[in-house]
């Protein structure tokens, strides 16, 4: 298993995380933390790009969809 590129602290200082969709065949429309996203990623290297797209973005608001239908929204805190 692969760490982040950042820590748990900075993610869940700077941005609120929101992800809506369908999860395990159920319709989710929820805020996660860190544990939550990883959980429902469940991909290190996907999420350590989502996070530096997040970062790098200008941006009040970055949003990211997959392909397997969730989306998953950074909010500056």
């Amino acid at each position: 298993m692969k760490t982040l590129n950042y820590t748990t602290r900075e993610i869940n200082f700077n941005f609120k995380i929101k992800v809506s969709g369908i999860y395990n065949e159920k319709k989710v429309n929820t805020l996660v933390g860190v544990s939550g996203l990883l959980k429902m990623v469940n991909n290190d290297e996907l999420v350590n790009r989502l996070l530096d797209r997040a970062f790098s973005s200008m941006e009040d608001k970055c949003v990211c969809k997959l392909r397997r239908g969730l989306k998953i929204s950074f909010y500056v805190a």
